[in-house]
């Protein structure tokens, strides 16, 4: 008898197999992602060991709790998301090609652990998936209201959990978002105490001396003259706001050789400091010739230092309105007249005599590190690293003045380093505004923020060119700040801003 032969019933067979073999996917894909997310599988690549090391100091793994946290855990958006799997493909394509093909001493691991980095690779939405009760117990009055004001202002601020927490995932000594208490210990070993300041009697270079410290500082004296201001059309990278050129004169004044230091400002703030004195406004309205009477910085939140040092460091992070009272404190105490300098001073200062992009030598855009010819054979980056603090050379943070050459007066860092704040408001066509020949210009009348100059441990080298000018962002540089009403004396979110005094002869 003929066996029949079964047919195979395909419409059954091939969605069964296709379930089967997208399961069998599904599983092994889950399987690799488990495997590649681990602590273990992310440092065998990542190849800064410090990073490792401070990781087992944090919170997030030395904690009351128990609960250890790692890599995947912040550096990636929730599981389970689109966004978790397209994030991991793109970073791990990206850091595979970092470890096989890049030099691995090049990297600057100081930079990546600053916060303009942190932001980018820590999401949000992954630590208030762990952090759901922002209210815990044991929570300070002023934490509640910093997590108050994030909640409410987190999206249309943009606000990052670390901008407050920056060392929750990996410890930074020296790091601390707190009130501050006390004042940093200075870098340097004390010295002499000054009973008296420095007296001038000729129109030359000297020593400032601060009463009643051993802190002092060096005054450079600048020979008015006349100068071409602004930037002409061809200079490279110039912006619109740096012309028309204009002939200015100024008359002679002596500027500080260096910004002002933490040494000098945490005098300033240990003499003068708000807590149980005269508000700012009942100062200036009383016109008031005692210095007692000055009302100074109240405690800011964290070390405005960001732990990279104080000494010969540049002071940082105060507000235009608390520069403006420090020189008002140092003119009293010193009995000389000091303010901040006027946008023209400042530019004839770093110019220092010449009429190029730079006080040296150098093509901006040879400098600069855009542009695609740049970016595959490198910026010159030589030269202009002798003579200024910027991204390049930077590490991330603010340098001792020491590390650069000085200009032709006898001044140094102006170009970088640190953002310096002038006198005068901002406008745009200010020098539109003007004769285009003028004498000692103070800027315009009006204004709701004030120029700054120069570029900061963060710019390019555009930035950098003697004619660049820019201004303050003062709501933007609170951004973070959950006081109320924010505070007048410290920014927030602005760590790269000083300033450098001018003290009239």
């Amino acid at each position: 008898m003929k066996s029949k032969v079964r047919k195979v019933n395909w419409r059954l067979v091939l969605p069964i197999a296709g379930l089967l073999v997208g399961a069998g996917m599904i599983i092994g894909v889950n399987r690799v992602v488990q495997v590649t997310s681990t602590d273990a599988y992310c440092q065998s690549c990542h190849v800064h060991t410090g990073a490792d090391e401070a990781w087992l100091q944090s919170s997030h793994v030395s904690n009351e709790s128990g609960v250890r946290v790692g890599c995947a855990d912040c550096h990636l958006p929730p599981h389970g998301t689109f966004k978790h799997f397209r994030t991991k493909v793109h970073t791990g394509l990206h850091d595979l090609y970092a470890y096989h093909f890049k030099d691995h001493e090049s990297f600057d691991w100081e930079r990546k652990q600053q916060l303009e980095h942190a932001v980018t690779i820590v999401f949000n939405e992954s630590c208030v998936e762990c952090h759901q009760n922002l209210y815990p117990k044991g929570l300070t009055d002023d934490g509640g209201k910093a997590h108050l004001y994030y909640e409410m202002n987190a999206e249309k601020l943009e606000l990052h959990c670390i901008n407050c927490h920056l060392d929750a995932g990996h410890h930074l000594p020296g790091y601390t978002h707190q009130k501050m208490t006390g004042i940093p210990v200075s870098d340097k070993s004390p010295k002499e105490v000054f009973t008296e300041p420095t007296t001038v009697t000729s129109f030359e270079a000297f020593t400032e001396r601060i009463p009643n410290t051993s802190v002092s500082f060096q005054m450079i004296a600048v020979e008015g003259g006349e100068f071409r201001m602004g930037s002409p059309d061809n200079e490279p990278l110039r912006e619109t706001d740096e012309g028309p050129v204009r002939t200015v004169k100024v008359s002679p004044f002596f500027m500080g050789e260096i910004e002002v230091t933490w040494d000098e400002y945490w005098t300033f703030y240990s003499q003068t400091m708000s807590e149980g004195r005269l508000a700012p406004e009942t100062v200036y309205a009383n016109n008031a010739s005692n210095t007692d009477a000055i009302s100074g910085p109240t405690p800011p939140f964290g070390n405005p230092g960001q732990g990279w040092g104080s000494g010969d460091r540049p002071a940082i992070t105060m507000s235009h309105y608390a520069a403006r009272t420090y020189c008002q404190w140092l003119s009293k105490v010193t009995g000389k007249n000091y303010r901040l300098p006027t946008e023209a001073e400042w530019e004839y200062a770093c110019r220092a005599g010449t009429n190029t992009p730079y006080f040296f030598e150098g093509d901006p855009k040879r400098f600069s590190s855009e542009g695609l010819r740049n970016r595959i054979f490198g910026a010159d980056t030589l030269h202009i690293s002798s003579h200024t603090v910027y991204a390049i050379n930077s590490g991330g943070k603010t340098q001792e003045p020491s590390n650069v050459k000085a200009n032709p007066f006898g001044l140094r860092n102006m170009p970088g380093n640190v953002f310096e704040y002038c006198s005068d408001l901002y406008s745009a066509d200010a020098y539109a505004q003007t004769e285009p020949n003028i004498t000692d210009p103070k800027g315009p009348d009006s204004g709701t923020e004030h120029v700054i100059r120069g570029g900061s441990y963060l710019s390019e080298a555009s930035d950098l060119r003697s004619a660049a000018r820019t201004f303050t962002e003062s709501e933007a540089w609170l951004r973070t700040d959950c006081q109320l009403p924010k505070s007048i004396w410290w920014y927030s979110d602005m760590k790269g801003i000083g300033f450098r005094v001018v003290c009239e002869p």
